[in-house]
């Protein structure tokens, strides 16, 4: 089931409660390097330091008492699992989150703190996923996908409500994709509220099953070595990419280099901790410099969990 804009402006009313709006600031010194006038929607200043609590605390929220009594087990490479950490602490409802082997360990130990159950296996999201369904489907927990939930959509849609109440004429929102799910609800909000808006998802070149997919309207599988967790999904996922098909307007890939040198220029830029997935707007506006010259751009920060192994190798 596709979310509607009705379903995003309900998942509103049940968030409001439980997490404050992100702020969304201009940056002119981002703008120099893009040509154009550039804000942030910070969703590294939520309470688990990405963007994907929303679609948690709307899923979560709405779990009939058989669904909870079952428990949630759900694959992340992090903020997923951070999410439905977070959601299900809040609302009492016990949860086993897998992660690959060798995950973002600042990602890891806020899972584990929330109070979830963590489960390392598999080299990759991918084999991490596959291990959480095999488990879910014997021994009857409540599986949440990563992307392929309307409700989890629909909750990160949010974000670009949010946009427009600050930026009303915003011409472009530049979004990071993984599974999908952000850019999927940026794109209903837009196509809703201010259809000459553009939404612009962005992968890397080192994981591209989703830009792919988009671009050949099937699920594609392909390679997953990026180094930016949030965006290292190796196969197109059915509901994001059916919405994205629908509604985005546009998809590019960049480089893992030029996701490093976003991030760099975003921390400094910024004065923020940002992940790669959150810097990766960036480097496709800079890619896009001459189309974006003069417009307003908005550029969702999805993300600022950054490990100080990650850091000091980005800095050195």
């Amino acid at each position: 089931m596709i979310p509607t804009f009705d379903d995003v402006r309900a998942a509103q009313r049940r968030i409001e409660p439980c997490l404050r709006a992100t702020p969304v600031y201009p940056y002119p010194a981002l703008g120099d390097l893009v040509g154009a006038d550039v804000w942030v929607k910070h969703e590294n200043h939520q309470p688990v330091g990405a963007f994907k609590v929303r679609g948690g605390v709307n899923l979560v929220s709405q779990l009939s008492d058989e669904e909870r009594a079952r428990g949630l087990v759900s694959a992340s490479t992090g903020n997923h699992g951070q999410s439905i950490a977070y959601a299900a602490r809040l609302f009492d409802v016990p949860a086993r989150i897998y992660v690959p082997e060798g995950a973002n360990p600042v990602k890891v130990a806020a899972i584990r703190a929330l109070g979830a159950e963590v489960v390392s296996h598999g080299r990759d999201f991918d084999e991490a996923r596959e291990e959480c369904e095999r488990v879910a489907a014997e021994d009857g927990y409540r599986y949440v996908h990563s992307a392929n939930e309307p409700h989890l959509i629909a909750g990160v849609a949010t974000i670009t409500l949010e946009i427009f109440e600050a930026v009303p004429d915003v011409d472009v929102v530049i979004v990071p994709i993984g599974g999908g799910s952000g850019a999927a609800g940026a794109s209903i909000v837009a196509s809703a509220l201010r259809p000459e808006t553009q939404v612009i998802g962005v992968q890397s070149e080192e994981a591209p099953a989703a830009y792919r997919s988009w671009r050949e309207r099937r699920l594609v599988e392909d390679v997953n070595v990026t180094f930016g967790e949030g965006l290292a999904t190796g196969v197109g996922f059915e509901l994001p990419q059916r919405i994205l098909a629908e509604f985005l307007d546009d998809f590019v890939l960049v480089a893992d280099d030029e996701i490093r040198e976003a991030m760099v220029a975003m921390i400094e830029g910024t004065r923020n901790l940002v992940e790669a997935a959150g810097a990766a707007p960036l480097a496709a506006a800079r890619k896009l410099r001459d189309r974006l010259a003069r417009k307003r751009v908005v550029l969702i920060c999805s993300g600022g969990n950054v490990s100080l192994d990650q850091l000091r190798e980005l800095l050195a």
